[in-house]
């Protein structure tokens, strides 16, 4: 497995990955209705608007793109940034595909220049984040108004 950068080429497969690991990992955790209209959003275009402003990475395999994971500034702070988008398909969960993807992240100038990282984590994804050494932020477990659950780390 490689770990790489997103090019704008990679878009396609990339919303097809994400919308499979929401239709087989997600749906187990939220209403398949809301993850219907998760999934309607999950096109090309959508992640090409996310690439043009944060750092996009790609785990791969022989020629398949199998997860992936995006970091940014937080609101445009400077000593703050994000998670976004981190998928990896059902059949390679487990595997070390997302713990080698938020080290990649981990690695990248967003995190390293930063004191405080978020992500908005799925309850599905909440298990992993753990850990990975990030906490409920505010010790807030249940998910917000967006269905999501916030969860930090402090470097």
């Amino acid at each position: 497995m490689i770990i790489r950068r997103f090019e704008e080429k990679d878009a396609e497969k990339v919303a097809a990955l994400i919308c499979k690991t929401i239709s087989i990992s997600n749906v187990k955790d939220y209403p398949k209705d809301l993850m219907d209209e998760l999934i309607r959003s999950e096109t090309p275009e959508h992640v090409l608007g996310l690439a043009s402003w944060t750092h996009f990475y790609l785990a791969c395999e022989d020629d398949e793109i199998i997860g992936c994971g995006a970091i940014g500034p937080y609101w445009g702070k400077e000593d703050e940034s994000s998670l976004f988008t981190i998928f990896v398909l059902p059949e390679c969960q487990g595997k070390g595909v997302g713990k080698a993807i938020v080290e990649t992240l981990e690695q990248d100038e967003f995190f390293l220049r930063a004191k405080r990282i978020e992500i908005p984590a799925s309850i599905t994804g909440v298990p992993f984040y753990l850990k990975m050494g990030y906490d409920y932020k505010d010790g807030i477990k249940e998910p917000d108004e967006e269905h999501i659950i916030r969860m930090e780390k402090f470097r």
